[in-house]
């Protein structure tokens, strides 16, 4: 990995750090001890219970993780003003929700659905669609899982200053986010998002009035950004092809945030529709708390240290977080505290999407590939302990890959995304058509990968600024909108 700038913490930050991190244990015990019966509904849903408090937080924790706090404020040092389109496209991802989320809920409840892939079948009864699309769903958290390993390290890089092997620090925090996962299920995750999400709340409202106290204000910041010629492409308006490429962003991430997996199984969780509709009608505000406060603190950094970019400069932008901390921790005691809390967040939102995906990941293989097809008559205690040891083996190579992994995390969150979306006339369409058949679902997604794929693989990311999974997506539906017209009943 790329060389990361160290914090200076001391072995009283250091303590407090680990005691949250071994709290998360208590957490998954306590959980063990309130599961009624050993089943994967059990397990992977909280038996149905989900309340307001825990069903908002969790969601918020889930949706707002490393790529949030450290790759949005990355891309926009890289970028500028263009990237305040990430706080438009995760407020879009609610506004899908609530194209699919309240039917879907009520028809989980009346099927006893467990994944996705338990509406799939339902709908479609195709085995075939149901495999394929937890094939692209178990992929698309893979990516997911990876690129929040690779932010556990950047992060633990800051904090141990080289005292102790990056590869230790991210295999020892993966192990614990695994044993509470394997003890609680959904429960330890959600009671733990539950902490992570206010945690996340708290500190970065307070790591914003200290970041103004430090670098002024926003408007100072982007007159320092049109004053200078190296960085005034950063708040000038963007392009046609500019306006595309966001538009194309919104829908991008919109659509395909919103049928995560685990999204999905926290729409399953809820205790009630009225919950799930009072969680979704909050979770619109969100954005202004964490989107936007990457926004703001990369336009700061860009504006006051823009030297960080320039060449020869060994330093990646998804350390300008780290960066921000730094200089706030050198200034004042509290400062110093205050970070100490927000890398403790930070953490913490990486544990929480992370173990949000591996359960997702693990009651997929389990349930739709293992359950469905090898072992449709195995018990409910047979298979969730097979779900559990799914979740250790699939994290083995995924910390290994996030160890050797170079790249930036915006380019894994735009990858996951393309080819996710695909799944997108299944879930929307599929909650709401009677008509469109399995046929037209499957040609229509095949098509659609096949697309987007090969304009990848040609190394055509966008064109005119739309990105290749939206021009694979429009394929997609064209299909299965012709399918519509044959049979209009």
């Amino acid at each position: 990995m790329t060389e990361t700038p160290s914090l200076p913490f001391g072995p009283g930050a250091l303590a407090v750090v680990t005691v949250y991190v071994l709290s998360l244990l208590g957490i998954g015990a306590y959980a063990y001890s309130q599961r009624r019966e050993n089943s994967l509904h059990d397990f992977f849903l909280a038996g149905r219970t989900m309340g307001f408090t825990v069903l908002v937080l969790t969601l918020y924790a889930t949706q707002y993780s490393g790529n949030t706090l450290l790759g949005f404020s990355g891309a926009t040092y890289r970028q500028g003003l263009s990237f305040l389109v990430c706080v438009h496209f995760m407020t879009a991802i609610v506004v899908c929700y609530l194209l699919f989320a309240p039917r879907l809920y009520r028809l989980s409840r009346e099927n006893n659905f467990l994944t996705p892939g338990d509406f799939i079948f339902h709908r479609f009864q195709s085995r075939f669609l149901r495999i394929l699309v937890t094939l692209i769903m178990v992929y698309a958290l893979c990516n997911f899982t990876l690129a929040q390993m690779r932010t556990l390290g950047t992060a633990f890089a800051g904090i141990s200053q080289g005292r102790v092997p990056m590869w230790v620090g991210v295999v020892g925090l993966a192990l614990v986010m695994l044993v509470y996962e394997s003890l609680g299920g959904m429960r330890s995750v959600a009671w733990t998002d539950s902490i992570q999400g206010a945690m996340l709340l708290m500190g970065f409202s307070l790591l914003m009035v200290l970041a103004f106290i430090q670098f002024g204000s926003i408007p100072d910041a982007l007159s320092k950004l049109a004053s200078h010629p190296e960085t005034m492409h950063k708040v000038q308006a963007p392009s046609a092809e500019g306006v595309r490429n966001w538009f194309s962003f919104i829908v991008l991430v919109g659509l395909g945030a919103a049928i995560y997996p685990q999204a999905i199984q926290r729409v399953y969780a809820a205790r009630n529709a009225r919950v799930l509709k009072r969680s979704l009608a909050v979770m619109a505000f969100l954005p202004l708390t964490t989107a936007l406060v990457s926004v703001m603190i990369g336009l700061l950094m860009a504006a006051n240290r823009p030297e960080l970019g320039g060449a020869g400069i060994a330093i990646p932008s998804e350390t300008i977080l780290t960066l921000m901390c730094l200089e706030i921790m050198q200034a004042s005691t509290l400062g110093y505290w205050l970070v100490v809390l927000i890398f403790s967040a930070l953490l913490a939102a990486v544990m929480s999407t992370a173990d949000s995906a591996l359960l997702s990941i693990s009651s997929m293989v389990t349930h739709d590939l293992y359950g469905q097809t090898f072992r449709p008559n195995a018990d409910q205690a047979h298979l969730t302990r097979v779900g559990k040891t799914v979740t250790w083996v699939i994290l083995m190579p995924i910390v290994w890959a996030a160890l050797v992994y170079e790249g930036n995390l915006i380019q894994l969150l735009k990858l996951k995304f393309e080819l996710l979306i695909q799944c997108v006339p299944a879930i929307y369409l599929g909650v709401h058509s009677r008509t469109l058949s399995a046929r037209a679902v499957i040609v229509g997604l095949v098509a659609g990968l096949l697309v987007t794929l090969v304009l990848i693989a040609l190394d055509i990311g966008r064109v005119s600024g739309i990105h290749a999974g939206i021009i694979g997506l429009a394929v997609n539906l064209a299909i299965c909108f012709m399918s519509f017209a044959r049979n209009p009943r």
